[in-house]
């Protein structure tokens, strides 16, 4: 505990000395999270500078090992340093689907070069990657996906289409589901591999939302050629190395329903209070305490679940449960913000509301529930491998 003790404070006092006050706080809107990559866009300065000292520390993958550029902290460190970074409100220095799924995908099936080549950069915030897994035809059944690789000795000519593809027109890399045998069962014969989307024969297509904002694209590969050296895993079994990246992946999509500004701010920012100085709308205020209550349940969850993956005593099946639970969260944070918010909610195009952020936020929460596995998909998997229903 003592060594605890003078990490916290250690921590503490570095993240107070390093963390630029244009870097706490809540951010105005989803558009300025860091990223990385080849071209990153940053806010202000502050906030290349707050991934570049972090990243100098490993503390972008605080967990990950330190020869691959991680911080080499243990659980209980980790869980230190995040409650630091809770009490100044820092926002996140890099946001990064390397860092949450492909990374520690690498890390359990990659070989020694690949973890040496990719991983110190994805902490760095110098690669962006993007996911290729859904399909038009291959959605909740992801395992009949049709992009093919045909064999040609040392590489792959991939050709097919993959749909949904979260900042495909944004990334440099793409990590990629592709059937190289065909005439394997479905859940055979896909292999996982990475190539960079500037190679000849990548284009996107950006998607529009029902929000305004396209986050998602189509994404199609014509003749395209990647190295087997970039086939992570074994051939024709990467769907146990996709298994395990959609554990991670709905895990992260989960942690939505533990992010954002206190509901009560908001609805006092907009609401105000009553002469006891509570928030003057008595059905909202209950709502609101009910929301806070289920997020502290949720964040406690979360911290039992990860203590549980580090002794192996749970089940993989439990990243859907998080999945479920924090995407609902997610949603109903969002209704009740544009409940508190009021008509100045509804608001589109305006400099009030940041150019309609709550209203546009509101509906992109909708995707939630769709994203990473629909909530049919993931009440399927509770019920049949951790709640065992007869017939699920």
């Amino acid at each position: 505990m003592a060594d605890l003790d003078t990490f916290r404070a250690e921590t503490r006092a570095w993240l107070e000395a390093n963390c630029p006050a244009e870097c706490r706080g809540p951010l105005d809107n989803d558009e300025d999270r860091v990223w990385g990559g080849r071209n990153p866009t940053f806010k202000t300065s502050a906030h290349k500078q707050w991934m570049d000292v972090m990243a100098a520390r490993g503390w972008t993958a605080p967990q990950w090992p330190r020869e691959y550029g991680g911080g080499g902290l243990d659980r209980e460190e980790a869980k230190i340093l995040a409650s630091e970074l809770r009490r100044i409100d820092a926002q996140m220095p890099l946001s990064s689907f390397g860092i949450w799924m492909l990374g520690p995908a690498l890390l359990q099936f990659g070989t020694e070069e690949q973890k040496k080549r990719f991983l110190p950069e994805i902490v760095r915030g110098e690669i962006r990657w993007c996911q290729g897994y859904s399909e038009p035809g291959a959605g909740s059944d992801l395992a009949a996906i049709q992009t093919r690789a045909e064999d040609r000795g040392d590489h792959w000519i991939i050709n097919g289409q993959k749909i949904w593809t979260s900042y495909a027109d944004k990334a440099d890399w793409i990590f990629c589901l592709i059937r190289t045998d065909p005439e394997a069962p479905k859940h055979l014969g896909i292999s996982f591999v990475l190539f960079d989307m500037a190679t000849k024969g990548v284009t996107t297509k950006p998607i529009e939302l029902i929000s305004g904002k396209s986050a998602f694209c189509e994404t199609f590969f014509d003749d395209v050629r990647v190295e087997k050296e970039n086939l992570v895993g074994t051939l024709n079994r990467g769907w146990d190395v996709a298994k395990a990246l959609l554990a991670h992946e709905r895990t992260m999509i989960g942690g939505l329903g533990d992010m954002g500004r206190p509901m009560g701010q908001v609805a006092v920012d907009s609401i105000g209070l009553d002469d006891a100085g509570r928030l003057d709308e008595p059905m909202l205020r209950a709502k609101i305490a009910e929301l806070e209550i289920d997020a502290a349940a949720f964040r406690l969850s979360m911290e039992r679940v990860g203590d549980q993956v580090k002794a192996k005593q749970v089940s993989p099946a439990i990243a859907s449960m998080l999945k479920y639970y924090g995407s609902e969260l997610n949603k109903r944070r969002h209704e009740l913000a544009m409940a508190a918010g009021g008509s100045d909610a509804l608001e589109w195009e305006s400099e009030r509301s940041h150019k309609g952020t709550p209203a546009r936020d509101w509906l992109r929460t909708k995707a939630n529930s769709i994203e990473g596995g629909t909530s049919e998909v993931q009440l399927n998997i509770i019920a049949k491998h951790l709640l065992q229903l007869p017939g699920a």
